[in-house]
């Protein structure tokens, strides 16, 4: 498992993973801009929340993607998810 907390750094190594985009480092600058204007198409987004999803151990919804425009739109959640799956684990 990837950690406990899902950071901007981690996102930035996954993307490159599943995109092959490695342009933006570690997102500082960018964590409020969307996705589509860093460069990310759909597919690509898709592939990431796949990999998050085996990294962490979590299930993501299949809309999480499109609904989390921005990278920390998407850490916000994944955390939101990773928490609720600490929840139930115990």
């Amino acid at each position: 498992m990837a950690g406990t907390q899902f950071t901007p750094e981690y996102l930035a190594h996954i993307l490159t993973l599943a995109t092959g985009v490695d342009e933006h480092g570690d997102l500082g600058d960018c964590l409020d801009t969307d996705f589509a204007a860093l460069g990310y198409e759909s597919l690509g987004l898709l592939e990431t929340a796949s990999r998050i999803e085996r990294d962490y151990g979590i299930r993501l919804d299949d809309s999480l993607v499109t609904v989390s425009a921005t990278p920390r739109a998407l850490i916000t959640a994944v955390n939101a998810q990773i928490g609720r799956t600490a929840q139930r684990a115990t």
